[in-house]
């Protein structure tokens, strides 16, 4: 076979052809620019040897082996991805502590003829890639969106804390509206009631908020906030700016994650309580199933299997989970298995069941966890839509 070994990098990266048969070196390693340029003058190089059996390897880490990988599939090539924790032991095998982009090309070359290292990439495995891309942005996104909204109620508090116990929805579009206008209860005070009403009658999404012109203005005037807090009511401002357009951005991310679960029509979302949003963070972050073998290897690769120490007649077995891998998929399995325990009686007995035994709640929930992956390993793995036989 002939293996063909890429250290990817931003700017560039370096490759090494090595003839697995024979052990002989086709290609020492080369540097080829990361644009199209670069990647033709790659092609052109291994073009001769890619009729006979081949593969492409390279780490998976970051991102600058996306465009890459692309456009190697594009030319009908076998691509494979390691794991960046094999070559990282590997260097420390071979004795090396410093990255070097020639000799880390050369090592992935001789990696490929081990198979257990690789993945096989394929179009539909670079297509969860950017799924996992889009998810990721949105779930960050909202973060943000958190605190921007925390900052806005800390800058509320200083000038108008009574603003969010009044009765209507905080942050929808007539607490949003008021607060661009008139960022302050000395301001809204004394502004004319008519202008009030103006302004909360300017119609939103859902329903219509109870606050009235007058139960606003009485707040206002009654208000214990700062009345000459100039610098804050400009942060308001620009905080519900900033808020209305990162919520826009939201609203692109969804339409687009919904499309990718209507194309995908992944056996995840048939599970109850499992929506698309988080349906489609969980499988973008999971990837391709036949990388794990059975259900404790996806429960390990999400960092949820439970840590045992041992030593002599020393035994802890009530250790915390792992967590390595991603924190986007632990953050999704939780957030999805707390609606699952409510829409799914299997799931709610079982939750309940682990709380009775004794164990917290976020331990009760980890098993909970724990237990809807190996229904999801299942799904997966076997394309069959969920079964509640199949939590028994």
């Amino acid at each position: 076979m002939i293996n063909i070994g890429i250290d990817v990098g931003k700017s560039r990266h370096c490759a090494s052809v090595l003839d697995d048969r024979t052990g002989e070196w086709i290609y020492v390693p080369f540097f080829f620019t990361n644009d199209k340029a670069g990647f033709e003058s790659l092609y052109e190089r291994i073009k001769p040897y890619l009729n006979r059996k081949h593969a492409v390897g390279m780490e998976c880490t970051g991102h600058y082996m996306y465009n890459l990988s692309n456009f190697l599939l594009e030319k009908k090539c076998t691509v494979m991805y390691i794991n960046s924790r094999a070559t990282h032991m590997r260097r420390i095998e071979l004795g090396r502590t410093a990255k070097n982009d020639k000799l880390d090309s050369k090592m992935i070359s001789e990696m490929l003829s081990e198979k257990h290292f690789w993945q096989h990439v394929t179009e539909h495995s670079l297509q969860l890639y950017e799924l996992r891309e889009l998810t990721r942005v949105y779930h960050q996104l909202k973060e943000q969106q958190n605190q921007d909204q925390n900052r806005l109620q800390r800058a509320l508090d200083i000038v108008f804390p009574e603003y969010t116990g009044l009765s209507w929805k905080s942050y929808g579009t007539a607490y949003m509206n008021v607060l661009r206008r008139y960022p302050s209860a000395a301001i809204i005070a004394s502004t004319d009631i008519r202008s009030l009403r103006n302004v909360l009658a300017t119609k939103g999404r859902g329903r219509k908020s109870k606050v009235t012109a007058e139960i606003l203005k009485s707040a206002a005037r009654d208000s214990i906030g700062d009345a000459h807090n100039v610098a804050v009511e400009l942060e308001i401002q620009s905080v519900i700016a900033v808020i209305e357009a990162r919520a826009e951005q939201i609203d692109i991310l969804e339409k687009k994650i919904e499309e990718f679960s209507q194309q995908l029509n992944s056996p995840i979302t048939s599970i109850p309580g499992i929506g698309s949003i988080t349906g489609m963070s969980i499988l973008a972050e999971i990837g391709d199933i036949t990388r794990f073998s059975d259900a404790s290897k996806l429960i390990s690769f999400a960092g949820m299997a439970p840590g045992v120490y041992q030593s002599g007649n020393y035994d802890a077995a009530r250790l915390p989970i792992s967590k390595h891998g991603s924190r986007y998929l632990r953050k999704a399995l939780y957030q999805a298995v707390f609606t699952v325990c409510n829409y799914s009686p299997i799931f709610k007995k079982y939750f309940s069941g682990k709380k009775s035994q004794g164990k917290q709640y976020r331990c009760a929930q980890g098993h909970a966890v724990r237990k809807l992956l190996r229904v999801i390993y299942k799904l997966l793995s076997t394309g069959t839509q969920y079964d509640p036989a199949l939590c028994l």
